[in-house]
């Protein structure tokens, strides 16, 4: 009997322009939970999902408690008991959650009918076990990103799978969440369940991870003991350098006010009261103001409100001494804002536009780019260049790969490298470093601090509390769609921070 569970032996993945798995091998032992750590577009997704039966590789083998085996597709993977849940979850927006977990894997009497019952009681069953509270008889397009990835992770349960592969599971989640996905998977693990944790988040990794196989550039580095090593050392394996784990910056020096938003209230879509409550604030130019909060407290509602993706019931927003309170999306951009957006599939990117196509979206029109309204492609070919080697861009084929193709965390590039560059007086940005690695956490950190600098007002909405507290020269606390507290990140602490978020404090009044 092999000491390992499942292994996979120099396997070689490659896809146009690009050898995406170079010779790697990885083991898995029975009840260990193994961390696969490395940049973005390293190739840790693309081995899972080789491994998972999405794609064939080119060379290499997969054994399962020694034995070799040929897996062609999600079924084979199933019937050996290997389970994933993705990075952008694949599941079907207006079906149940029940149905949703049981899709492919039916119960059925003699003539064909679905034994709902039962099915019913046994993710009941799994979800009381595992605390994985989920509402079954909710449609998943109206349930929230931490609920879906439950959802995700019960339909591997229901197919009694014992290897389960978790892509990047915490990059849409809030840090209480988190905490409860880990005590899940320690669960999993001392039950004799094996699992490959995709992430590039070392807090997570020390966490809970047995061992750290580590890739880079489509490459094996190496393999260790979690007990044996630290961030720092992990950090630099995987991106070759040593890497700066701390933000650096200068104190802000804030001049003008650039948005000044006055008594907005947004209607929320899920329930009849408002998202957002009356909420004032102002940004002013040279200072980086971060909105905390732990998810679904109104951050979103109030940037669609901002943004115009979403209509104001009530309020007054003025960008640069102009009211753009009823103004359009584009007329709101061209006003002089810039915005990274929290869902980067929905409102961030075409999916199957090239990635060239993606940077000049808001721009096209620019003389830069058209005369007499024909595209100049020449143009758009050479600044997409640019802004692809000054951000790191990683993608098979440069300018002209399709969007969809490329890895979640160099989309997310992308955006940023557009948004950033089109150099306007307000950059709001929502999670900009959401599924990014250190290496570009770094990167984009640096940039909004050199856009501060230049004099840039910055909105920034984020659920890490290490970048709320590492970037912001002020923090405001979103709670229940009310700003709660003010405060100064110098002043305060994550711990203090957190009261505000879950509701506990509040300024001028303590939390009843």
């Amino acid at each position: 009997m092999s000491e390992y569970v499942i292994e996979m032996n120099n396997i070689r993945k490659e896809f146009p322009g690009i050898v995406a798995n170079d010779d790697i091998t990885l083991q898995l032992r029975k009840g260990e939970i193994h961390a696969l750590l490395g940049e973005n577009g390293a190739g840790k997704s693309t081995l899972m999902s080789v491994l998972f039966g999405l794609y064939q590789p080119e060379a290499g083998e997969i054994r399962k408690n020694g034995q070799t085996v040929k897996i062609n597709n999600p079924n084979d993977a199933t019937a050996l008991g290997i389970g994933m849940v993705h990075q952008h979850f694949k599941l079907i927006e207006v079906f149940t959650v029940l149905d949703n977990i049981i899709l492919g894997a039916e119960t059925t009497n003699k003539l064909g009918f679905l034994k709902k019952k039962e099915a019913r009681k046994k993710v009941q069953e799994l979800s009381e076990k595992y605390g994985l509270k989920v509402d079954l008889d909710a449609k998943v397009e109206d349930i929230t990103v931490g609920m879906q990835q439950r959802v995700e992770i019960l339909k591997m349960l229901y197919r009694d799978n014992e290897i389960l592969i978790f892509d990047e599971p915490t990059a849409v989640l809030t840090p209480q969440e988190i905490d409860e996905l880990m005590a899940t998977m320690k669960g999993f693990a001392a039950e004799g369940k094996s699992i490959l944790f995709i992430t590039h988040k070392l807090n997570e990794i020390m966490a809970v991870a047995d061992r750290v196989t580590v890739l880079r550039k489509g490459k094996y580095i190496g393999t260790v003991n979690t007990k044996d090593t630290n961030k720092q050392e992990l950090s630099n394996m995987m991106v070759g350098r040593p890497v700066q784990l701390e933000v650096q910056k200068e104190p802000a020096q804030p001049k003008d006010v650039i948005l000044k938003v006055e008594g907005l209230t947004v209607p929320s879509k899920l329930h009849k009261n408002d998202a957002v409550k009356n909420v004032s604030f102002e940004v002013r130019e040279g200072e980086i103001l971060c909105i905390a909060g732990i998810d679904g407290n109104g951050q979103t509602e109030l940037i669609h409100g901002l943004t115009g993706l979403e209509k104001a019931s009530a309020g007054k927003i003025t960008l640069c001494g102009q009211d753009i309170s009823g103004l359009s999306i584009r007329k709101r951009s061209q006003a002089g804002m810039s915005h990274i957006p929290e869902d980067r599939h929905k409102h961030g990117l075409v999916l199957n536009y090239t990635l060239e196509q993606n940077m000049v979206l808001q721009k096209y029109k620019d003389p830069r780019f058209q005369k007499h309204g024909f595209i100049k492609f020449d143009e758009i070919r050479k600044y997409s260049e640019k802004l692809i080697e000054d951000y790191d861009v990683r993608s098979g084929q440069g300018p002209v790969t399709v969007s969809r193709a490329m890895s979640g965390g160099n989309q997310q590039k992308a955006i940023i490298a557009r948004e950033i560059d089109r150099d306007e007086p307000l950059i709001i940005a929502v999670q900009p470093t959401r599924g990014l690695d250190v290496g570009a956490i770094e990167h984009i950190h640096g940039q909004l601090i050199a856009e501060r600098d230049k004099g840039k007002a910055v909105l920034l909405v984020s659920l890490e509390l290490d970048e709320v507290m590492g970037l912001a020269d002020r923090i405001i606390v979103l709670y229940e769609g009310e700003i709660v507290g003010e405060l100064n990140p110098k002043e305060t602490n994550p711990q203090e921070l957190g009261l505000y978020m879950s509701g506990a404090k509040r300024q001028g009044k303590e939390a009843e």
